[in-house]
Formats: C-alpha cells, structure tokens, sequence
C-alpha cells in the first residue's frame, strides 16, 4: 500500500511539472492582415481605434426587452 502511495506522489509530481509548459507552443504565427489598419489600431499606438468612437441612437423600445433578459439571466 506504501509502494502504491509512493507511485502516486510520483505521478503527482511528474504530472505538476510537465504541465507547466502546457499552452507554451499552442500559437499560430501568422501575418496580421490588419496590421497599420487605422479603423482596427487607431491612428497612434495610445489612440483609440476609429470604432471605438462610433455612437449609435438609443432605442428606448429595447430597454423592456433588455430589462427582461436581465431578470431571466440574474434574477430580480
């Protein structure tokens, strides 16, 4: 029973230390088709993109519908 113990803890530790490098090499490089696009990056590296700044007409009607989705999700 000792012996099978002292496996596990074995096992345990190997297993601990192979998983740190887990997600290490799990990336795809690949060219960014996007890369110096202005409406994705911003025109400045501390800028917001172009996007971002976009404001859109509240539409009163969905705030009922939302309310409800809420209540449904989280509870009153």
């Amino acid at each position: 029973m000792k012996g099978l113990l002292n496996i596990g803890v074995f096992l345990l530790v190997v297993g601990s230390l192979t998983s740190c490098d887990y997600q290490k090499y799990n990336t795809i490089r690949q060219k960014d088709f996007r890369d110096g696009d202005k409406y994705v990056y911003g025109p400045g590296l501390d800028s917001a993109a172009v996007q971002t700044t976009y404001k859109y007409a509240s539409r009163p009607e969905l705030a009922d519908r939302t309310n409800k989705i809420r209540q449904k999700l989280f509870g009153k």
